[in-house]
């Protein structure tokens, strides 16, 4: 070994002094999965110390230990041990190397009132660290994809404190979506869960709200799809829901698959008449339209009202020539709003479209008069329904304007019913 071999052997290797030298990756992420572990065992710690079954005291206990405990961090584990009891492994398994928090919706009693005391605990929390709301719905809905797991009575009380958590708000209703899984769906899991979360809601809040929830969840036009395939029909909702004391939600849901089949009939109206179909043509896709969706003249009628109105291009007309245009284009479908004013009471209901339409779009309010003439030498309607709105069915919205408006045509009505009158 030569000099210069040796110095290099013997000569110590550089080293900085006050620099931390950090941990290398994999170090850091197997210590890394035991953290969510060492929280849950502080938090069972303090939790431990609270009076048996004194939620007021568990509530002081959540609030007081976020001020040493990482609850931004740990929000996610935070939850699952409130919820479930433990946390979770992946599968939705919970870890039971420990014994279980004595506080958790899946340890309450199986009653309303008992789950509905635990979800104010909840409430409190939240509304103290503002912050956890995010994860705690993401924990929420988690939870709920793995109803398939956890015990019928788990699953109840699951069910029992998400229809309180959404109607005290403290969950998007979105959160309820994830039941439309299929591997939920298909064993019933999904099913049974949304009737028992509403009619926790229900028991608290009218059907319309229950109504505004579906809606937010994208449920309302889904419930369906909550009943596995060889129930998935409208008989088995109607019988499911009214067995379990929910009628309310079975009217709720007819009426909403009719505004839907209402919303599809205009849809497809609106596209014959910009394709100028034969109005033979259109008359049979309406009939055949209402048939099928259950609707009647009433339902109908507003709706080749509103088609019609949106054929006409007044953006793009100019002032002078509304009236020409409404005129033609009106005169063009008489023979369909013709077909569907069957009696009185629905020549009322158009006319009170008519005069709502000409409210609302200054551009054919001068055009009333004139619209229900033409309607009415159409044959679309009859003088006793005009003297009628006119008396007594006119809506309130622009109604001196288009009264006035409307005085001269209603006189010479007036004159010709006592002419008649003489005559016989």
């Amino acid at each position: 070994m030569n000099s210069t071999q040796s110095q290099a052997t013997s000569t110590p290797k550089p080293t900085l002094h006050g620099v931390k030298i950090k941990q290398r990756k994999g170090v850091q992420k197997a210590q890394a999965k035991h953290e969510p572990e060492i929280f849950r065992d502080n938090l069972l710690s303090h939790l431990a110390v609270a009076k048996p079954g004194d939620l007021e005291d568990i509530s002081l206990i959540l609030d007081k230990t976020g001020n040493t405990l990482e609850y931004r961090k740990y929000g996610e584990s935070l939850f699952e041990i409130l919820i479930t009891g433990g946390i979770l492994q992946p599968g939705g398994i919970v870890l039971d190397d420990v014994d279980r928090s004595p506080f958790s919706i899946f340890g309450a009693e199986d009653e309303s009132n008992s789950i509905k005391k635990h979800v104010d605990v909840f409430n409190k929390l939240i509304r103290r660290y503002k912050y956890l709301q995010r994860p705690f719905e993401e924990t929420l809905k988690n939870i709920v994809q793995f109803i398939n797991k956890w015990q019928p009575q788990e699953n109840n009380k699951l069910a029992k404190a998400t229809g309180y958590f959404i109607s005290t708000q403290l969950a998007n209703p979105v959160v309820i979506k994830v039941l439309l899984k299929e591997h939920l769906v298909k064993d019933g899991h999904s099913l049974g869960f949304a009737t028992a979360v509403f009619r926790t809601i229900l028991s608290e809040q009218s059907i319309d709200q229950l109504g505004k929830y579906l809606v937010l969840s994208g449920l309302d036009t889904r419930l369906l799809q909550l009943f596995p395939p060889n129930k998935r029909e409208e008989e088995c909702l109607a019988r499911h829901f009214e067995a379990e004391d929910m009628k309310q939600l079975v009217g709720f849901h007819q009426r909403n698959q009719k505004n839907s089949m209402k919303g599809d009939l205009l849809s497809n109206l609106k596209h014959l008449l910009q394709s100028e179909t034969p109005s033979a043509e259109v008359v049979t896709n309406i009939k055949e339209a209402k048939k099928e969706a259950g609707l009647d003249e009433a339902d109908v009628i507003p709706i080749v009202w509103s088609a019609i109105v949106d054929s006409v291009d007044l953006i793009n007309t100019r002032p002078d020539q509304v009236e020409a245009q409404v005129l033609r284009v009106l005169n063009h479908w008489s023979e369909v709003l013709e077909t569907f004013t069957t009696s009185p009471k629905i020549e009322i209901i158009l006319l009170q479209r008519i005069q709502i339409t000409c409210y609302e779009d200054a551009k054919v309010t001068k055009v009333f008069r004139q619209i229900v003439q033409l309607l009415y030498k159409n044959d679309v309607l009859s003088d006793n329904a005009i003297l009628y709105w006119a008396d007594k069915a006119h809506k309130p919205q622009g109604k001196t304007v288009l009264l006035k408006q409307m005085a001269p045509f209603v006189q010479w009505l007036r004159d010709n019913e006592d002419s008649s009158e003489e005559e016989e």
